[in-house]
C-alpha cells in the first residue's frame, strides 16, 4: 500500500522526467538542423523555410542566438495564441475539437475539485473510521484518511457526499450539454463553409445484386439513372485490387533500396556496393547491388502491368459496390440517407468517405462475410481483455511490499530499504502497467481492419471503443478487484460473509494511490514526452545523413504524425473515468487529473498547431462517442457510490443515488435526440443553400471531370486507367442542363426495375414509362 512518502517519490520522478522532457524539447526546437522535425506541418504548407540553406556553416547547424536560449520557454504561450477559428482553419475542426475535450475536462473537474476540497475533505479527515473500523488487517495509509474510508458506518455526515455527488452529477450534465451544443454548431458552420469536396457528392452503395445480363457497373448505372434521374451524375466501381497493391508496395520497397545503394554508389565512386541474395542479406550469392534491384523492379514492373490488366478485364476483380457521384449535395444526401430497395439488404447506401481516407484493401472483403468477421472479433477481444487479467494482477502485486516478499522472498532485505519500497510502491506499477498496454491500441487497430471498416475515421473510432472498454474492464476494475480483493484476501477468509462487503467499500477507496502513480507516468510523463518527438527525431536525422537526396525524400523523412485518436481519445476517456468516480470518494487524486488536462492540452495544442498532419477530416464525426463515454463514467461512478455507501450502513441517505443514474440516462437520451442527428445526417436545408450559392457563384462549372476519377483505386492513378465499365455511366450527362430521357439496360429482371426491361442494350426504357 503506497504511502504519502511514496506518492512524494513518484510524484518528484514523474516531475523531474516531464521537467526533462520539456527543457530537452525547448532547446532541441531551436537548433537549426531539428527545424523539419519540431515544425513539419509549415514546411508542407510551405509556409516555413529550412535555415540550413543561409547563414555561416556552424549557424546552420547550430542556434548561436543567446537571446533565444532566454526565450526558450516562449512556446508555451505561442501554442495558446491561436483563436480557434483560425485554429480550425489552419489545423481542421477534428484537432479543434480534440482539444475540447480536455477543455471540456478542465470545465467539468477545476469547480468539482474546488468543491471536493474545501467541503468533503474536511468532512472525511475530521472522522475516524479507520480507527474504529472493527475490520482487521486492512490496510490503510495517511492519504485514506481524506477518503471516504475514514467515515465511521452509518454517520449522518453521508449526507454531504449524497449532496455533492447530486452537484457534481448537475453540473457535469450541463458542461457535458453546452459542449455538445456547440460542437454541433462548429460542425454545422464547417460543413457549410467547406470548400468543394468529391466526398460532399459521392455515395458509396455496397452490396450490388448480381444480375445475369449486366456488369455491376452497368447495374449501378441502371439502377441510380431510374432511381435518381434528375440527380444522378457518374459513378466507379470498385475492384479487387490488393494484389496489384501488394505488387506496388514492393517496388516501391524496392525503389527505395535501389535509390539509397546509388546514393551510396555517388559518395564512394571508387567502389560499387554489393549484396547477398539470400535472406536478410546474411547468406546467399554475392552480386552487384544496383544491378540487382534495377533487375528486380523490372521483374516487378512486368508483374505490375500483367495484373493491371487481370483487373481491368477480368469480371470477378469487380466488386459488387460503387461509389456513386450525383449532381448536387442535395442529391447526395437523399441518396445517403434514405432506403433504396425494398430488401433492405441491397443496395446499402452511406456517405463515401474522403478520397484520402479510404482504406481501399477493405473495400474487396465481400459485404456478407463482415458479419463473420466482426462476430471473430468479438470472440477474439473478449479472450484479449480477459486473458490480460493477468498482467493486471502481476501489476497489482508491485504495489505491494507483502507481495513482492512472498514472492520472492531473497528480495526481502532490498525492498525493505526505504527509498526503494517508496520507488516500488509509488513508481514502479504505474510505469510496469503503462509498458503492458504500449502495443494495445496497434492491436485494436489490427482486429477493426480485419473486421473491413472502409474508412480511417471508422477504424479509428472502433479501436478507441475497444481500447475504451478495455481501460473499463482491466485497467480500471480489473486493478481494483485484483487489488483491493487480493490485498484483503486474509480478511476474507477469517470473517463471516456478511462483512466482506463491508471490507470491500473501506478497501476499494485504498485504490486511489494506485490510479494516482499511473496518472503521473501516464498522463505527466507521457504527454511531456510526446512534444519531445524523440522518435521522430532519431529517425529523421538517420534518414536524412543515409536515405535523402532531394527535398521530396527529405519531406516524406520529417514523418509529421497526426492525432492517434484511437490511442488518446481512451486515455483521456480513462480519467474522465477516475475523476468522476473518486470525486466524491477520495477528492484527492483530482489535482494529479487537472494537471494532465491542463498539461495534455497544452502539449497537443502546440502539436497540432506545428507538428501534425491530420490524414483525414472528419468535421467531429466522434463527438457522440466522446459524449456517450463521458455518461457512462458518470454513470459507473453513481451505481459504484451506491454500492460503496451501502456498505457504510448509510441506509437513510443510500436511497437517494437510485435517481442518479436514471435522471443520468434519460439526460443522455435527451442530448442524443437533440444534437446526435447533426452528427449522423447532413440537413437537406444546408446542402440545398450550398448548391444554390455554389450555382451562383459558378453557374458553368462542369463537375463531371471534377468527380469521375476521384475514386479511383489509387494503384491505377499513375496510370492512363480509363475503365470501359464506367465510361458509360453518366453518359446522359455531358451537359448538366440535358434532361437524360432514356436508360440504356442489357436487364431482363424485372427486381429493381418498375417497367419492362429488353435485353438489348440498343433497345431503352424511358423514366417518364416508370
Amino acid at each position: 500500500m503506497a504511502t504519502l512518502g511514496d506518492i512524494g517519490v513518484a510524484a518528484a520522478i514523474n516531475i523531474l522526467t516531464a521537467i526533462i522532457f520539456l527543457l530537452a524539447f525547448a532547446i532541441l526546437r531551436i537548433q537549426p538542423f531539428n527545424d523539419r522535425v519540431y515544425f513539419p506541418n509549415w514546411y508542407l504548407k510551405g509556409i516555413r523555410s529550412s535555415p540550413l540553406h543561409s547563414g555561416a556553416l556552424v549557424s546552420k547547424f547550430v542556434n548561436l542566438d543567446l537571446g533565444s536560449y532566454l526565450r526558450f520557454l516562449n512556446w508555451r504561450p505561442a501554442a495558446l495564441r491561436m483563436p480557434e477559428p483560425e485554429l480550425i482553419h489552419h489545423a481542421g475542426l477534428d484537432s479543434a475539437v480534440y482539444l475540447r475535450i480536455h477543455l471540456t475536462g478542465l470545465k467539468i473537474f477545476v469547480p468539482i475539485a474546488l468543491l471536493a476540497w474545501s467541503i468533503l475533505v474536511p468532512v472525511n479527515w475530521t472522522s475516524d473510521g479507520l480507527q474504529l473500523a472493527k475490520l482487521r488487517n486492512v490496510t490503510s495509509s495517511d492519504i485514506d484518511k481524506l477518503s471516504i474510508s475514514n467515515m465511521e458506518g452509518g454517520s449522518d455526515r453521508f449526507w454531504t457526499h449524497l449532496v455533492m455527488a447530486y452537484v457534481f452529477t448537475f453540473w457535469t450534465c450541463y458542461v457535458l450539454m453546452k459542449e455538445y451544443e456547440n460542437v454541433a454548431s462548429l460542425r454545422l458552420t464547417f460543413l457549410q463553409s467547406e470548400q468543394r469536396r468529391p466526398d460532399q457528392f459521392t455515395v458509396l452503395v455496397r452490396n450490388v445484386p448480381a444480375d445475369p445480363d449486366e456488369t455491376i457497373s452497368e447495374s449501378v448505372e441502371h439502377f441510380f439513372m431510374v432511381n435518381h434521374p434528375d440527380h444522378y451524375l457518374t459513378h466507379q466501381v470498385v475492384y479487387d485490387a490488393n494484389d496489384l497493391a501488394d505488387l506496388v508496395e514492393k517496388k516501391k520497397s524496392m525503389q527505395n533500396w535501389l535509390d539509397y545503394y546509388q546514393l551510396k554508389h555517388i559518395r564512394n565512386k571508387d567502389q560499387r556496393p554489393r549484396l547477398k541474395t539470400g535472406f536478410l542479406g546474411l547468406w546467399g550469392e554475392k552480386v552487384d547491388a544496383i544491378d540487382h534491384y534495377i533487375a528486380e523492379i523490372e521483374k516487378v514492373n512486368k508483374e505490375i502491368a500483367e495484373e493491371r490488366k487481370k483487373v481491368k478485364k477480368d469480371d470477378e476483380n469487380v466488386m459488387p459496390a460503387a461509389f456513386v457521384s450525383f449532381k448536387t449535395r442535395w442529391g447526395a444526401a437523399v441518396c445517403a440517407q434514405t432506403q433504396q430497395s425494398r430488401n433492405p439488404t441491397e443496395w446499402l447506401s452511406e456517405w463515401a468517405p474522403e478520397a484520402r481516407e479510404v482504406f481501399w484493401s477493405n473495400l474487396a472483403i465481400p459485404y456478407v462475410s463482415l458479419t463473420v468477421r466482426r462476430l471473430v472479433m468479438h470472440v477474439a477481444f473478449f479472450f484479449l481483455t480477459f486473458f490480460f487479467m493477468i498482467p493486471i494482477a502481476f501489476v497489482q502485486s508491485l504495489a505491494s511490499i507483502e507481495g513482492i516478499e512472498k514472492s520472492a522472498p531473497f528480495l526481502t532485505t532490498l525492498v525493505e530499504k526505504d527509498l526503494v519500497k517508496s520507488f516500488i510502491q509509488g513508481f514502479l506499477p504505474g510505469i510496469v502497467l503503462k509498458l503492458f498496454i504500449i502495443f494495445l491500441p496497434s492491436i485494436l487497430m489490427v482486429m477493426s481492419k480485419f473486421e473491413g471498416f472502409v474508412s480511417l475515421s471508422s477504424l479509428e473510432r472502433r479501436a478507441a471503443f475497444r481500447y475504451y472498454i478495455f481501460n473499463l474492464v482491466n485497467v480500471f476494475l480489473g486493478s481494483i478487484v485484483t487489488g483491493s480483493a487480493f490485498e484483503q484476501l486474509d480478511s476474507f477468509l477469517k470473517q463471516s460473509a456478511n462483512q466482506i462487503p463491508k471490507t470491500v467499500g473501506v478497501a476499494i477507496p485504498i485504490k486511489a494511490t494506485f490510479f494516482i502513480t499511473f496518472i503521473m507516468v501516464d498522463g505527466w510523463a507521457g504527454v511531456a514526452g510526446e512534444i519531445l518527438r524523440l522518435k521522430p527525431l532519431i529517425f529523421f536525422h538517420v534518414k536524412n545523413f543515409f536515405l535523402v537526396k532531394t527535398e521530396k525524400d527529405r519531406e516524406e523523412a520529417m514523418n509529421p504524425g497526426q492525432i492517434n485518436f484511437h490511442a488518446t481519445e481512451p486515455r483521456i476517456q480513462l480519467y474522465f473515468l477516475l475523476g468522476l468516480v473518486y470525486a466524491p470518494v477520495t477528492p484527492v487524486l483530482l489535482p494529479f487529473i487537472i494537471i494532465f488536462f491542463a498539461l495534455a492540452y497544452l502539449v497537443f495544442r502546440h502539436q497540432i498547431i506545428n507538428v501534425y498532419n491530420q490524414e483525414y477530416e472528419s468535421a467531429a464525426a466522434f463527438w457522440p462517442d466522446v459524449h456517450g463515454r463521458v455518461i457512462s463514467a458518470l454513470i459507473i461512478s453513481q451505481i459504484l457510490l451506491m454500492g460503496l455507501m451501502s456498505t457504510k450502513r448509510a441506509a437513510q441517505s443510500t436511497p437517494f443515488l437510485i435517481a442518479l443514474p436514471i435522471l443520468t440516462f434519460f439526460f443522455h437520451r435527451f442530448c442524443k435526440g437533440r444534437y446526435e442527428s447533426a452528427f449522423v445526417r447532413y440537413p437537406l436545408q444546408e446542402a440545398m443553400i450550398k448548391d444554390t450559392l455554389e450555382r451562383a457563384r459558378e453557374p458553368n462549372f462542369n463537375l463531371k471531370p471534377y468527380l469521375k476519377k476521384a475514386y479511383i483505386h489509387p494503384v491505377f492513378k499513375d496510370d492512363e486507367y480509363e475503365d470501359g465499365r464506367s465510361e458509360v455511366s453518366g453518359s446522359c450527362f455531358d451537359d448538366l442542363d440535358e434532361e437524360c430521357v432514356t436508360v440504356p439496360t442489357k436487364r431482363q429482371s424485372r427486381k429493381t426495375t418498375p417497367a419492362v426491361s429488353h435485353a438489348s442494350r440498343d433497345s431503352p426504357i424511358s423514366p417518364s414509362n416508370v
